[in-house]
């Protein structure tokens, strides 16, 4: 007898799971969650040290291995050193902070007049600043004294990374991005206001990659320039780096303030022709440093006849109006650090030197006063 076929002819799955089914979905489930784990890991989890390779990913990076360094081989540098760490501090940076000292100095704060020792505690305490006593090799020597320091950044081989700045700055941004430049033995930027007579590298901020052998390397040329008479912290570092060095770019790490006094800022912006416009310079530089030859350094007082001599004039902007926007930001870079300056160290600014207008038949007309923007 003839039997109808069923009303469905689709096959029907089990719903019923095998328990290897559902183990196989663990598993999966599992990889996948330790692939996610292995790829926003921080890179010393894969490769034992980060590289150096530009990254957004801050916060993967091992800010243990890189370190700014300072030193200070007076009370007035000492100050420095301690403004631009409150700074770094302000600013957010995240690498660590070294600072070196003279070994005769300590720690204990005798009394209220004992302004040494309460910056360095206060360094280390409110800025996670890590002090080095330093035996100075040449005590009364301030100038061999401040190149010798600069040379022990090399042989902090505890960091992979240090980036030495000299401390008559005022920093806008932090520069740890600098930490994280592919590898090179050493970065500097060009001393931009001796071009195009002369291709130097300016020691103001130095990038550098430690070393002992190095170290001692410049140590032992420094000495040896020492016995001539020679000077040798810029001019060496450049016999030493001048082909091999990674170049920073000046006009995010090298603007200096008697830039806004010049009246010609074609080195500066690197050709004729460009406009300049002193906000927009200010907007894109990373710090400004304190070069204003010959004005004294800004926790020294001015002259009054120097300020009514050479200070930025106002210039005729678009349409004859008056343009005083130089001399605004002059003005204000160096009252922005005398006020820092009280409000970290508690200083008030040393009072002005006698100053003298030289003969003016010996001035040359239309440089840069006189080399006024060279550090």
């Amino acid at each position: 007898m003839f039997s109808p076929p069923p009303k469905s002819g689709r096959f029907t799955r089990p719903t019923h799971r095998t328990p290897y089914y559902r183990r196989s979905r663990y598993i999966y489930a599992a990889l996948f969650i330790l692939f996610l784990y292995l790829w926003l890991s921080p890179p010393s989890f894969l490769h034992g040290k980060p590289v150096h390779a530009p990254s957004l990913r801050y916060r993967n990076v091992d800010w243990s291995l890189y370190a700014y360094s300072s030193f200070a081989t007076s009370s007035a540098y000492l100050c420095n050193s301690v403004m631009l760490f409150e700074t770094l501090s302000r600013l957010g940076s995240k690498a660590e902070r070294i600072l070196f000292y003279p070994e005769s100095w300590d720690l204990t704060v005798l009394d209220s007049h004992d302004r040494d020792s309460q910056l360095l505690v206060k360094a280390q305490e409110a800025y996670g600043v890590k002090l080095i006593p330093t035996a100075m090799e040449k005590p009364g020597d301030p100038s061999w004294n401040a190149t010798f320091s600069k040379f022990l950044a090399w042989d902090q081989t505890q960091y992979d990374r240090v980036l030495h700045l000299d401390t008559d700055l005022t920093l806008f941004k932090h520069l740890d991005e600098l930490f994280l430049l592919p590898s090179t033995q050493i970065a500097m930027m060009r001393a931009y206001w001796d071009l195009p007579d002369k291709k130097a590298l300016s020691s103001k901020l130095i990038v550098i990659e430690p070393s002992h052998s190095e170290y001692g390397r410049l140590v032992q040329a420094g000495i040896a320039a020492q016995i001539k008479g020679e000077a040798f912290d810029m001019h060496g570092l450049n016999r030493f780096y001048d082909d091999s060095a990674l170049v920073l770019p000046h006009i995010k790490y090298g603007l200096i303030s008697g830039e806004f006094r010049s009246e010609d800022h074609k080195d500066y912006l690197g050709r004729s022709g460009v406009v300049w416009d002193p906000e927009k310079v200010m907007m894109e530089a990373s710090l400004v440093h304190f070069s204003d030859d010959p004005f004294p350094k800004p926790w020294i007082m001015w002259p009054r006849n120097l300020l009514g001599e050479k200070m930025p004039p106002c210039r005729r902007g678009v349409g004859d109006k008056e343009d005083c926007r130089d001399k605004k930001i002059w003005l204000d870079l160096y009252d922005d650090f005398r006020q820092r300056r009280k409000d970290v160290c508690g200083l008030l600014s040393v009072p002005a030197p006698e100053w003298s207008s030289p003969d003016k038949s010996n001035t040359t007309q239309g440089s840069k006063e006189n080399n006024a923007a060279k550090p």
